[in-house]
């Protein structure tokens, strides 16, 4: 969702759409996002570092060693100043998650193409690990990789199932061993269940948001929660706060800001924990290839 001050772009929002920045989210009660430097459970930080954000690659620049990652803060995206985060740099499009020694999961809309898949970045730690949220973004080149190819993809309007599984390789020349997450295999979360999720709101920094649940279990495709998420977050892992464990990809959701006449800039879209259309999560054991990989290689360390 880039540039949205226009009422026509305002109006356009307010249809489902499974164009990459248009799966909008939205806040459910409290705001529960927080910075990594604001979340102190070591479980979930680890989690964390397993997680990724698709950044196009002209706002990456290399020196050496270390990069520098550009773009728009949130408030000179037309957000109001108000918001929550408005001078933090919105750098990524979408999020995603390592399941597999180079095999990253994210959202069918995020990654339409191989062009896709070769003009992006998947960037570890672009994140706040202290208060000092205005500084210049930096990451090691060793945090860097780019999309070798996609694995498996589905994108479909009937079922409006919507996931990408794709192989990714570093930039750098250093051997880089990254902890994956464990994944759901077999049947589904419970109702009700309590849930987090991990990834890059409107494109920030990497932001947890927790004090979620399942509102709706009943698709075989996908379930419904009252997840505080945005365009950017497409492709966050979704997480069962019981066991850790991801549960599905966030892929679409409600309208994620509303535009304030009165200040001409826009504020989060807020609804009650059981109002509002909800957000949607690809269950991700739908994804066969991905189930077939993590079967072969249990079969294999046996």
């Amino acid at each position: 969702m880039y540039k949205l001050g226009m009422i026509i772009a305002l109006a356009a929002l307010t249809t489902l759409s499974f164009a990459r920045d248009t799966n909008n989210k939205v806040i459910y009660g409290a705001d529960d996002r927080l910075d990594l430097y604001e979340v102190t459970d070591t479980a979930i930080l680890k989690l964390a570092a397993a997680t990724a954000g698709m950044i196009d690659s002209s706002k990456i620049s290399i020196d050496g060693e270390d990069a520098t990652i550009s773009g728009q803060s949130l408030k000179q995206r037309g957000m109001c100043e108000s918001e929550r985060f408005s001078e933090q740099m919105t750098a990524a499009n979408c999020s995603g998650f390592l399941v597999g020694k180079n095999l990253l999961v994210t959202a069918g809309h995020c990654i339409t193409s191989q062009d896709d898949c070769e003009s992006n970045k998947w960037v570890f730690d672009y994140a706040h690990f202290d208060a000092n949220t205005e500084a210049a973004m930096t990451v090691k080149t060793t945090s860097i990789f780019k999309c070798t190819s996609i694995v498996s993809r589905s994108l479909d309007r009937s079922s409006q199932d919507d996931f990408a599984l794709i192989r990714i390789e570093n930039i750098s020349d250093k051997e880089i061993v990254r902890d994956h997450l464990a994944v759901r295999t077999t049947s589904k979360i419970e109702d009700n269940d309590p849930i987090f999720v991990i990834g890059h709101p409107t494109g920030l920094p990497t932001k947890v948001a927790g004090g979620a649940n399942v509102r709706n279990n009943s698709n075989s495709v996908f379930f419904n929660a009252n997840l505080d998420t945005y365009g950017g977050n497409s492709g966050s892992a979704v997480f069962n706060a019981k066991t850790n464990t991801v549960e599905g990809i966030l892929v679409r959701g409600e309208n994620d800001y509303n535009y304030d006449y009165n200040q001409g800039c826009r504020v989060s879209n807020k609804c009650e924990n059981d109002s509002c259309r909800g957000e949607d999560v690809t269950r991700i054991t739908n994804i066969q290839a991905l189930m077939d990989i993590l079967n072969t290689e249990e079969v294999a360390a046996l």
